[in-house]
């Protein structure tokens, strides 16, 4: 293989090899090498590991083949059929909220025309993103506790609307709103740096020309904000719909017992199964669990992606 090169000055053509290229792209190559190590390492290595869905894997055991058996024990399982639903559920929801809410607020803040008060606040929307979810966990604990001390309860009995405090997050009519409402108050503000970097770009001649013909800030934000967004609105949601499938860790610390049927995910499933089953954990089934939640997400993408080139004309894949 080798690559045509012209010279300016003499209009002479050079052909270079393969492995000139290699040597004259040297140190791109080298700066390039510890990224290539890292990924083949932590993302292409592990996916060895799928094959153990077709064994039956349980402790220090030699593993045994055993075909689609875990699969077969799976679906027949109503533990996964309902940690499925939840993951779907739960994710799609609070995706579509998450995305709203911060769509909502980043044409808020743009809105903001004075800029001290404006950066005080998307700081302040910004900041709950860095606190790890084992301690909103036990701030929310307490602010919604059904005792004396639960901000929450202790404001709704003051005003006459309960008269007894509501466990929120032991209650299974309760536990999903909770879920939905900390979720939105931690990621929420971490989302509206795509938006805001999208309407930073809005050419301002824009709103001058539409102020000029007589249009308001609602018809502004309606005809010129709101179409600018959309692109981004849909590749954010294409992207995130890869993940739907790994919901963990913001379940697993809000979860209990008395939640289980309406909390429990697939990761959150697999994690029982490994560890709290009371039994000798057989890694072949908890595997064959993974490969299916991601050829799911898998999916959800690639229809995600369709949709959008129905509606757009082009996707992202």
């Amino acid at each position: 293989m080798k690559k045509e090169t012209s010279n300016p000055g003499t209009g002479v053509v050079h052909k270079k090899s393969l492995k000139q290229q290699l040597y004259y792209y040297r140190s791109f190559y080298v700066m390039f090498l510890p990224v290539f190590i890292f990924a083949v390492v932590f993302h292409y290595l592990p996916m060895l590991g799928i094959r153990y869905s077709l064994f039956s894997y349980k402790g220090i055991k030699a593993p045994e083949f055993v075909g689609l058996a875990n699969f077969e024990r799976m679906f027949s399982m109503p533990g996964f059929w309902s940690a499925f639903g939840n993951t779907i559920l739960l994710s799609v929801v609070k995706l579509l909220l998450n995305t709203f809410m911060a769509v909502a607020i980043s044409i808020l803040l743009n809105e903001l025309r004075f800029m001290k008060f404006k950066k005080v606040t998307q700081t302040i929307v910004y900041l709950p993103h860095f606190m790890s979810w084992v301690v909103t966990a036990s701030v929310f604990t307490l602010i919604l506790s059904p005792g004396d001390a639960g901000l929450v309860n202790s404001i709704l009995i003051k005003l006459g609307i309960v008269k007894e405090g509501i466990y929120f997050l032991g209650d299974k009519d309760w536990w999903r709103t909770m879920f939905y409402v900390i979720n939105i108050w931690k990621d929420t503000g971490w989302g509206t740096i795509i938006f805001m970097a999208t309407l930073s770009g809005i050419n301002p001649e824009l709103y001058e020309a539409a102020s000029m013909d007589g249009a308001g800030r609602w018809n502004q934000i309606r005809y010129i904000t709101l179409p600018a967004l959309a692109n981004t609105i849909i590749t954010v949601l294409i992207l995130n719909l890869a993940k739907v499938m790994n919901l963990f860790e913001s379940v697993f610390v809000l979860q209990n017992d008395a939640v289980i049927q309406k909390a429990d995910v697939l990761q959150t499933y697999i994690y029982t199964q490994t560890f709290n089953s009371g039994a000798l954990p057989d890694f072949g089934y908890t595997t064959a669990v993974s490969v299916t939640a991601s050829v799911v997400g898998c999916i959800l993408v690639l229809l995600c992606n369709r949709a959008s080139y129905k509606v757009r004309g082009r996707g992202i894949v």
